[in-house]
């Protein structure tokens, strides 16, 4: 057994593994450079630093299962003049988030709601933050059979332990009382606990109605709106304005 497999399995049972299957290319980068011992190693350390970091975002972002990467570089705000330059830089520096304040994105469809929320959501796994994305229909779903899903238990626990959780749709469908109920008990179990944003094309006076119970619909709103930025997208749908045909001009 050469020196070198001795060395990557002492590495390995020391839970350098990324490291340790570089080595051969460490050692030759070392030779080639003429790195100091001092050298060598912190080269080594660094690069099992980062991987480690590299892969527990990619277990985050695997976990947020957002349904498609949609960043904040991506987003023109050209097509959407509402939220001003600095306005923008303000929600891509995540201090919100730090300070538990929700965001909720109210417009027509196609403006701009979903991708915002999925941007600053892949921008806070990138920082180091949990974060859950599920659309309203999906969160009724889970919450209904959470006491008989096994599926249905591990992403709500994964939701109610992350520290950013986006809820996309909310109110699109009309909900009965006992789910709105459900729904209820999610958002209080998250007041004060995470952050939430909320992507509706409903206002907030029209949530009563949807809900079917004023007094749970007020209660939710109460502790969504407590600590939160409101933001109103106007415009026309991105999506129709830039369609595609497959007729030629």
């Amino acid at each position: 057994m050469s020196n070198v497999t001795k060395t990557q399995g002492l590495m390995r049972a020391m839970r350098l593994v990324e490291s340790a299957n570089e080595l051969p290319e460490f050692i030759k980068v070392a030779e080639k450079q003429q790195l100091s011992y001092t050298q060598f190693l912190l080269q080594v350390m660094e690069y099992e630093k980062k991987r480690r970091e590299e892969k527990v975002i990619e277990k985050y972002l695997k976990w947020a299962n957002f349904p498609i990467q949609q960043t904040l570089d991506s987003f023109s705000l050209t097509n959407q003049p509402t939220i001003k330059t600095k306005q923008f830089n303000q929600l891509k520096d995540l201090g919100w988030l730090d300070q538990l304040y929700n965001l909720i994105l109210l417009g027509p469809s196609g403006v701009g709601k979903t991708h915002i929320a999925i941007g600053l959501g892949i921008k806070a796994v990138q920082e180091g933050y949990r974060v859950t994305f599920v659309t309203m229909a999906e969160v009724i779903q889970l919450l209904k059979t959470e006491e008989i899903s096994r599926k249905s238990q591990i992403r709500l626990k994964r939701l109610r332990e992350s520290n950013l959780v986006i809820i996309d749709d909310l109110m699109f469908i009309a909900m009965d009382r006992r789910e709105a109920n459900l729904l209820f008990h999610l958002i209080n179990h998250l007041y004060n606990a995470a952050s939430v944003i909320i992507t509706s094309n409903k206002g907030p006076s029209e949530w009563g109605e949807l809900l079917g119970d004023p007094a749970i619909a007020a209660a939710i709103m109460d502790r969504l709106v407590h600590r939160s930025e409101v933001i109103q997208l106007k415009g026309d749908s991105y999506r129709v304005k830039h369609r595609t045909s497959i007729f030629e001009e």
